[in-house]
């Protein structure tokens, strides 16, 4: 890394702005796209190694990634970490963590704009891995491409802003301060669905902070994950800051998760692999030194809600967009449309006639609005769920495997009771639950009645009810009058409640101090 403290302060000064999403209706951009999946494709199929302490590990075990949209073609074969592997991976971050806690912050937080500038010159290409890995349309790899450089922009800021002392009330005979420092070994578990914009957002908030990571990668998206690390050995970050262990969730997420050296884990995924995280972090190892943290984010069962004052136009775009953006495999879709019986004919009317018009099919085409889900146990658990709900409603769209690849019609229930499976388990696909509310208070009471609490989304054009929507709408991020996705990196802080995870706002100016513990220093004068 060539970036010098004073350009590092210079820019962390300048105000944080989103990167903007691209605009594919250019010529330019369509051309770049279109090249940049072109070149993809000539890479697909290499093998790819472990990285350990900087070093490229070819195991004889290895799995498959493979194109979703076309389970043949194979995106790459990745070496598969053994228990051994993952506890040398540990060994290796608990070493290297005694030199990178005493980096200065500014050096840290230059690798990470550094690694922006890098995902910035590389965007299209970027998107092109996750078109092919997980079957994001255009729109959807790169608006998870431009929040992954945005996690690298406002982290690189956060982490300087909370270097240093930190301002304490003084008595009288003494100095006191408030120091942030690390926290040690952090075992990064990213998912699928954002395999780029979460897995940066982790891993890059873990080492800006000064802890040292093992990243272990989603199974059906490590050529993302890869394409990172490549990222991060250009830009000259140590070896051994971050290690890169693919293989099996079950063998060796267990052994991080239990590695007495691993201090905490920062996880993304289902509610059911949270918990087992959970549960196993906090039973105390030998050798242990302390309670390991747990900083986890566990989906949700999220809805859109419309009374009989809002714009009815409005909603029924929000809810198909909500519902059915990336195939609905979106911890923050808008899984369940809850309606006041007063409109609901007419708002599920409108539901219907733009889920129909949705265009279903190969992603690498720029029309695509819907890909494939990402990969054949996905498809099953969806559409065994399509069978549980037309026994508890009414199948009015969809429903059906389409094609070769894991193609899922966009699926629209309606009369479905709240009480509903498939209105209250995390379906993580394009299904839509369509439930019949009294009134507005009967909405709202079924908006908060699920064990989950992620993302909603109000409709209404009642300034008296959108009072009572913030307040009693039990919701990590909420949304009055727009849909439930698309929760923007410092604008929206994402996270939520109950089920939905341990409450951290990743993108938030309190999210990084997860990663640190606080240390109060009193000299007496």
């Amino acid at each position: 890394m060539t970036t010098t403290t004073n350009n590092i302060f210079t820019r962390a000064q300048q105000p944080f702005i989103n990167a903007a999403f691209t605009d594919f209706s250019q010529e330019a951009a369509q051309r770049a796209q279109i090249e940049a999946l072109e070149q993809v494709k000539s890479e697909l199929g290499q093998t790819y190694p472990l990285i350990i302490n900087g070093k490229k590990i070819k195991t004889a075990e290895t799995f498959a990634s493979v194109n979703p949209s076309n389970p043949s073609q194979v995106i790459g074969y990745f070496s598969k970490a053994s228990v051994e592997q993952a506890n040398e991976a540990v060994q290796v971050a608990a070493r290297t963590f005694e030199t990178w806690k005493h980096v200065p912050a500014e050096e840290r937080a230059g690798y990470l704009f550094a690694a922006a500038d890098l995902m910035k010159e590389r965007r299209f290409y970027i998107n092109a891995w996750m078109i092919y890995e997980v079957g994001k349309s255009w729109v959807e790899a790169d608006a998870d491409t431009a929040e992954a450089i945005d996690f690298l922009e406002f982290y690189a800021r956060e982490a300087l802003r909370l270097s240093g002392e930190q301002p304490v009330v003084q008595v009288e005979g003494e100095k006191n301060a408030l120091v942030y420092i690390p926290l040690g070994v952090a075992a990064v578990i990213p998912p699928w669905n954002f395999p780029c914009a979460i897995m940066v957002g982790m891993t890059s908030a873990a080492f800006v902070t000064g802890n040292t990571a093992i990243l272990k990668p989603a199974s059906t998206a490590p050529a993302i994950a890869y394409q990172f690390m490549r990222i991060l050995e250009e830009v000259g970050l140590p070896a051994g800051v971050v290690n890169f262990l693919p293989g099996s969730g079950s063998v060796i997420g267990d052994t991080l998760v239990d590695n007495p050296l691993v201090r905490f884990i920062a996880f993304t995924g289902s509610r059911d692999v949270g918990l087992r995280i959970f549960e196993r972090a906090s039973k105390h190892q030998k050798g242990q030194r302390w309670l390991k943290r747990t900083i986890l984010e566990m989906g949700g069962k999220d809805a859109v809600v419309v009374d009989e004052t809002a714009d009815l136009e409005a909603a029924a775009t929000a809810i198909v967009a909500s519902a059915f953006g990336f195939q609905g495999q979106k911890c923050s879709a808008g899984s369940r449309a809850i309606i006041v019986e007063q409109v609901y004919d007419e708002v599920l009317a409108k539901v219907v006639e733009k889920t129909k018009k949705l265009t279903l099919g190969d992603p690498t085409q720029p029309t695509t609005y819907m890909g494939p889900v990402v990969d054949e146990n996905a498809m099953k658990k969806i559409l065994d769920y399509i069978e549980i709900g037309k026994g508890e409603g009414q199948l009015l769209v969809g429903g059906n495997h389409r094609g070769s690849g894991y193609f899922i019609e966009p699926t629209v229930i309606a009369n479905v009771d709240s009480h509903a499976r498939i209105a209250q388990e995390e379906i993580f696909g394009p299904v839509l639950a369509v439930i019949k509310a009294k009134d507005f208070d009967d909405a709202l009471h079924i908006a908060n009645d699920t064990e989950y609490g992620l993302t909603g989304a109000f409709f209404t054009q009642n300034a008296q009810r959108l009072e009572r929507v913030k307040a009693e709408y039990h919701v990590g991020n909420l949304y009055l009058n727009r849909k439930c996705t698309g929760a923007l990196v410092g604008v929206q802080p994402f996270g939520g409640f109950n089920m939905s995870g341990t409450d951290s706002k990743a993108g938030g100016n309190d999210y990084l101090l997860l990663f640190t513990q606080a240390k109060a220093i009193s000299v007496k004068k």
